[in-house]
């Protein structure tokens, strides 16, 4: 009959990242080998050693929430202590009572995080349409008084799209440069 265990295990703060994530890949692995099931993971990271060890004043923190045969148990630990980037671990039995109120209120939990997920991008999206229908609104709303303008524009008067109707009677269009503006002043 299988039970629930917890490990904590205490990584050499010493290894990469990358070496780190294989260690915590390899006690996953020896515990599937073992005929365990991993239900969660809980790295903790980096944190400071209440004495050292080997030295070492910190440590990379990983819990694992598991399921196990009894008979596992022995050789779970005997893999643990042989690998040398684990400078420390524990493998306790736990209450299955608090594990199955833990386990439903972690999906209690799950369950609302992912409502509030639903409901912020339900949220954005709508904001992301309004968005749109405002610049939407916005365009066609220069283009209707544009058009609107155009329209009532006479002849002679300037509109709002630039264009010049024909000139009132006795004006006529000339170009005045410094040189024309003299010349006509001269002949007059």
């Amino acid at each position: 009959m299988a039970r629930d265990y917890e490990l904590g295990v205490i990584i050499n703060p010493e290894v990469g990242d990358e070496q780190a994530r294989a260690v915590a890949e390899r006690v996953t692995q020896i515990i599937g080998a073992n005929n365990g099931q991993v239900v969660r993971v809980n790295a903790w990271g980096r944190r400071r050693l209440a004495y050292p060890i080997e030295h070492h004043r910190d440590g990379l923190y990983i819990f694992y929430d598991l399921i196990l045969e009894p008979q596992s148990v022995a050789e779970i630990e005997r893999d643990l202590r042989v690998n040398e980037d684990i400078i420390r671990h524990l493998l306790k039995l736990r209450d299955s009572r608090v594990v199955a109120q833990q386990r439903q209120r972690d999906i209690e939990r799950d369950a609302e995080l992912a409502q509030q997920q639903a409901d912020a991008a339900a949220r954005a999206a709508a904001a992301e349409v309004a968005a749109a229908q405002a610049r939407e609104a916005a365009e066609s709303a220069p283009a209707e008084e544009t058009a609107e303008a155009g329209e009532a524009a006479e002849p002679g008067e300037v509109g709002e799209t630039g264009e010049a109707g024909e000139p009132e009677s006795g004006e006529t269009e000339t170009s005045e440069t410094p040189e024309a503006g003299a010349a006509s002043e001269t002949e007059a």
